[in-house]
């Protein structure tokens, strides 16, 4: 980064600042917007396309891996499979996939930061994403740690349940926002 952008950022943050958090995060976009890879990503012809289409593909790898671990912890599928196994078997896969899906959502963001950042849907995305990401925090402090000892039990624990149900609710919403970003009704017309 040049020092001249520098300066340029830290001009406009102060005077953010002076605005409230929300203006500071709008003006750190309209920065972030003006940068020259962001401009070039955003009128690549073949680069954009490439990195929505990866994260549309890492989403529906992670997901499906996702899925397949909360309907196990519901206790709907694969109950002859021991919980703490298949979630052991899938996890470095469904994080490889995760980390693969935020990185290229991260590089869309960073194409077109204004618009995204101002679009409705994104922030109910981010706010779901927010929250799947603790519900799986808690899972893995609390309940995983315990799963070995009630692995068959036909009735899955109520920790389990209610860690793979929420997952699925939230991950349902992050597809459906992420999905309407898209079609913002509520963008001013130009």
């Amino acid at each position: 980064m040049t020092e001249r952008k520098c300066r340029e950022f830290r001009r406009m943050y102060n005077g953010a600042v002076q605005q409230g958090g929300v203006a500071v995060l709008l003006r750190f976009c309209q920065w972030l917007g003006s940068t020259p890879w962001s401009v070039a990503l955003h009128e690549s012809i073949w680069v954009y396309p490439i990195v929505e289409s990866l994260h549309v593909l890492t989403l529906c790898f992670f997901l499906r891996l996702a899925v397949i671990i909360d309907l196990r912890l519901l206790g709907v599928t694969m109950t002859k499979t021991p919980a703490s196994e298949v979630v052991g078997r899938l996890a470095p896969l469904t994080i490889a996939g995760f980390v693969v899906m935020v990185t290229s959502g991260s590089l869309l963001f960073y194409a077109i930061p204004v618009k995204t950042y101002l679009n409705i849907f994104f922030r109910f995305k981010v706010i779901f994403l927010v929250l799947a990401c603790a519900n799986i925090a808690a899972f893995q402090l609390t309940t995983s740690r315990r799963m070995g000892e009630r692995d068959l039990d036909p009735v899955p624990p109520f920790g389990a349940t209610l860690a793979g149900g929420l997952s699925l609710f939230l991950w349902a919403g992050i597809v459906v926002a992420g999905r309407m970003i898209a079609y913002n009704w509520f963008d001013k017309p130009s």
